[in-house]
C-alpha cells in the first residue's frame, strides 16, 4: 500500500480543541505531607489536543486543513494558534468570552505519567450556530470533514454537520463519543472504540456478534462504515453493505497512547479523501497509530514516517488474529482465491530452522497460517520450565516474519479443531515425520487438502538452545 500525494487533500477538523501541556522532570523522594513523589519540575512542553491534535495530524502527512473549533481569550488559546499556524493549520477559531480554553495538564517524570490534571469549564451556551457558520463557509474547498468530538460543548449537534456536508457532497469522519449514535446519523465513517461501541450496542460475545451489531447499527443509522477500535487487538471495518474486515495491530512497542485516536482519526479523514474504500481506510489508520503510540504523549505522525511504515508493512491486514477473526480472514481469502498454508507448533525460542521452515512453507501457498501452543499446552507438551517465552511474546515475534501472514494462539495440546474449522488447502510440519504421522493429516486429507513435511534445519531446535543454555547439551 502507498500513500499518493496529498496536495489535492484539504480535510476540515471541526470539534473540542484543547491544550495538552506537560510538565516534566525527575522524582527523587517523596513528599514529608503525603505519600506521593515530589517532581522537581525542569521543564514544560505544551502540545495542541483534542480537535487541535487531528489537524496536526493531518498537516503533518501532507493534506491541506483547516480547524474550526471553540478557545477563549486567554494565553492558551494564543499558544494554540502559534503552534497550529506554525505547523501550516489555518485555524478559524471561535473566541468565547468569560470562558477558558480547555487543557489538559500532565506531569512525566522518567517517560511515566504520574498525574493529569484537567482544566474546563462548562460553555456559557449553546455554539451550534456560529460554529456552523464557520463550517459553511469552509466546505466548498473541503474533501472531507473530521468531527472529533470530545464531548467539551464544541459539537452539541453533530448532525447538522454532517446533514450540512451531505449538501455538499462532502465525506465525514466521526470520531465519537458517548452522545447517542442517532446523533451521528447519516455519516460516511464513525470511529467508535469498544467502550464508545459496547455504550451504543450493549455487549457481545464474540467476533461474529460484534460484527452483527456493527451492522445494524450502519443500517439504523445510515452510517456507510464503521471503524471500531480496539487496542491491542487492531481494528475492526464493519460496513453497511455487509462486508467486514478484521485488521490486527501491528506489532511496535507501545509507548503512550495518548492521542492515537486523534492520529486515527486524521489518517481516515486524508484517505477518505482520496476515495478510498473504508477497509483501505482503516489499514493506513491502524499504521499511523501504530506510529503514534511509540512516541511520547500527544504527538503528529508525518507523512514521511507513514509511507515508510506502509512500504514497511506490504499486507496491513497480517498479524495476530483471535480464532473467530481468524476464521473470518480465511473465509475472506478463500472467496478471493487464495490458498491456505497452516503450520502450528510451540515456537518457543525462535530459531534459523524455523524461519527457513516457514518460508518455505510460505511458499506453498498464497496465505500462512501459524496457530501457537498457549503456555498451559506448552507445559504439558515440553515439561517443567517450558515455555521460556509466554504466549504473547510468541505471537508477537512471528507476527514480524515476513513469511507469516496471520498468527493464533490455540489452547489445545493438537491442533485439530481449529484444522476443522479453517480447513486449510495444505498442513505443513517440519521434521521427520512420516505424513500419517502429522497431527490433523486425517482431517486434512479427509476434504481433499494436501499433507506436506518440510525439512528442518539439522541441529537446530529450542530443545537442544535451552539444553546449551543450561549447560546440559553438547
Amino acid at each position: 500500500m502507498k500513500l499518493p500525494s496529498l496536495e489535492s487533500v484539504h480535510v476540515l477538523v471541526v470539534g473540542d480543541v484543547m491544550l495538552d501541556r506537560y510538565w516534566l522532570g525527575a522524582a527523587r523522594r517523596v513528599s514529608q505531607e503525603a505519600p506521593v513523589p515530589v517532581v522537581d519540575v525542569e521543564r514544560t512542553e505544551d502540545r495542541p489536543g483534542g480537535a487541535a491534535n487531528v489537524a496536526l495530524n493531518v498537516a503533518s502527512l501532507g493534506a491541506r486543513c483547516t480547524l474550526v473549533g471553540l478557545v477563549a481569550e486567554d494565553a492558551a488559546a494564543a499558544t494554540l494558534t502559534a503552534m497550529l499556524t506554525a505547523a501550516g493549520v489555518a485555524c478559524d477559531l471561535i473566541a468565547v468570552p468569560g470562558w477558558s480554553t480547555v487543557m489538559k495538564l500532565r506531569v512525566v517524570s522518567r517517560k511515566q505519567q504520574l498525574l493529569r490534571t484537567d482544566f474546563e469549564q462548562p460553555l456559557p451556551g449553546d455554539p451550534s450556530e456560529a460554529m456552523l457558520g464557520k463550517v459553511r463557509g469552509h466546505l466548498g474547498e473541503a474533501s472531507a470533514l473530521v468531527l472529533q468530538d470530545y464531548d467539551k460543548g464544541a459539537l452539541a449537534r453533530p448532525r447538522a454537520f454532517i446533514e450540512l456536508a451531505a449538501a455538499a457532497g462532502v465525506p465525514v469522519v466521526v470520531d465519537p463519543k458517548h452522545k447517542p449514535f442517532s446523533s451521528y446519523a447519516g455519516a460516511d465513517l464513525v470511529k467508535p472504540n469498544e467502550d464508545e461501541f459496547e455504550a451504543a450496542v450493549g455487549p457481545w460475545q464474540d467476533d461474529a456478534a460484534l460484527v452483527s451489531l456493527g451492522r445494524e447499527l450502519c443500517e439504523h443509522h445510515r452510517l456507510q462504515a464503521l471503524v471500531i477500535t480496539r487496542g491491542g487487538r487492531g481494528m475492526t471495518v464493519v460496513e453497511r453493505s455487509g462486508r467486514h474486515q478484521h485488521i490486527p495491530a501491528r506489532p511496535v512497542d507501545v509507548y503512550d497512547v495518548t492521542g492515537a485516536g486523534d492520529t486515527a482519526a486524521a489518517a481516515l479523514g486524508v484517505t477518505r479523501s482520496l476515495g478510498w474504500d473504508p477497509v483501505a481506510c482503516a489499514q493506513v489508520a491502524n499504521v499511523a497509530s501504530g506510529i503514534a503510540v511509540g512516541k511520547s504523549g500527544t504527538a503528529a505522525v508525518t507523512g514521511p514516517e507513514l509511507s515508510l511504515a506502509l512500504a514497511a508493512t506490504p499486507r496491513a491486514d497480517r498479524g495476530i488474529l483471535s480464532r473467530g477473526q481468524l476464521r473470518d480472514a480465511v473465509a475472506q481469502a478463500r472467496e478471493r482465491g487464495e490458498r491456505i498454508v497452516f503450520t502450528n507448533g510451540c515456537f518457543d525460542i525462535l530459531h534459523a530452522g524455523h524461519v527457513g521452515y516457514l518460508e518455505e512453507a510460505r511458499a506453498l501457498g498464497d496465505r500462512l497460517v501459524v496457530a501457537v501452543n498457549d503456555d498451559d499446552s506448552v507445559h504439558r507438551l515440553k515439561g517443567p520450565g517450558r515455555p521460556v517465552n509466554p504466549l504473547d511474546r510468541r505471537l508477537t515475534v512471528l507476527s514480524g516474519l515476513a513469511a507469516v501472514d496471520w498468527v493464533v494462539g490455540f489452547a489445545e495440546d493438537t491442533p485439530e479443531s481449529l484444522l476443522a474449522e479453517l480447513r486449510p488447502d495444505v498442513l505443513v510440519k517440519g521434521g521427520d515425520y512420516a505424513g500419517d504421522a502429522v497431527v490433523g493429516a486425517d482431517i486434512v486429507r479427509g476434504y481433499g487438502g494436501e499433507v506436506r513435511v518440510l525439512s528442518l534445519v539439522a541441529d537446530l531446535s529450542t530443545t537442544a538452545i535451552v539444553a546449551r543454555i543450561q549447560g546440559d547439551g553438547p
